[in-house]
């Protein structure tokens, strides 16, 4: 049996719930701003939020390089150890 495509009268409802909720946001931020709010919802989608709400920390590839040299150093001497032994 195949899924119909269309959404249900209760997804629709929702849906426009939702709408309606979005838009009352808009109107009190733009009431707040001014009306210029663009410059929020551009900066909103800029920022990497973590699920716990903190800004994610990006690494240079620089950074990641001695990290990684650093890590193979601490393997090299790993293994020289575990060969003497």
């Amino acid at each position: 049996m195949a899924k119909s495509s269309l959404p249900s009268v209760d997804q629709l409802t929702r849906a426009l719930e939702i709408t309606r909720q979005i838009e009352k946001l808009e109107s009190e931020l733009a009431s707040i701003l001014g009306g210029d709010f663009k410059a929020v919802k551009k900066l909103a989608k800029s920022e990497k939020v973590t699920p716990t709400g903190r800004k994610k920390r990006t690494m240079s590839p620089e950074a990641k390089e001695k990290i990684a040299a650093a890590q193979r150093l601490r393997w090299s001497k790993q293994k020289k150890a575990d060969k003497k032994a």
